[in-house]
């Protein structure tokens, strides 16, 4: 399967159809880089990113897996989680932006690059083995899924996601949505 403009414009559309959070995702996309950019969030606006890491999969990441980061994550204090948020709105890469949410209990690069997504959509997407999995099949990506991923496994990932979006003349979110319908079938 190629990986096209025309393929993003017809998938990216079905992707309501087979993610039941999408309406609340669009929500969350456009409220919160400028909640977190502005600072003015409360506990439950980051913890959202977290849940929304596993529950998006709608009982495909094991439950058990899911509750245990979810309450890895409730370790944290929250000023902890406000300076690591604060710290990566103001970062200029995906390093640094990792480097400081990564610090928080119950934060990986996945859930880290959750945050970056929804610090800034526009730069950054999440990594999961549904998106990598549909870019090595497509063959962006000559290697299967790092379970867990490293900052410079992200790195790799990122690059050919945003190369996929330029060539496809998409933004990041459509690719998203469109890996995540061909990842379903």
């Amino acid at each position: 399967m190629d990986l096209t403009a025309d393929v993003v414009a017809e998938q990216s559309e079905k992707y309501p159809e087979v993610q039941a959070l999408s309406t609340v995702e669009e929500e969350h996309r456009e409220l919160l880089p400028e909640t977190f950019e502005g600072g003015d969030y409360g506990w439950r606006d980051a913890e959202w990113v977290v849940q929304w890491y596993g529950r998006r999969f709608l009982g495909g990441f094991p439950n058990r897996d899911r509750r245990a980061l979810e309450d890895a994550y409730g370790d944290n204090d929250y000023e902890d989680v406000h300076d690591a948020i604060s710290a990566a709105v103001d970062a200029e890469d995906a390093a640094e932006m990792l480097a400081h949410l990564t610090e928080l209990a119950g934060v990986d690069v996945p859930i880290g690059s959750a945050f970056c997504q929804f610090i800034d959509p526009e730069r950054y997407v999440v990594v999961d083995d549904r998106q990598w999995g549909v870019l090595r099949a497509a063959g962006e990506l000559d290697a299967d899924y790092p379970d867990p991923p490293t900052l410079e496994d992200y790195e790799r990932y990122l690059e050919t996601y945003r190369a996929v979006a330029e060539r496809c003349d998409c933004s990041l979110w459509d690719l998203y949505k469109t890996l995540w319908v061909l990842g379903q079938e």
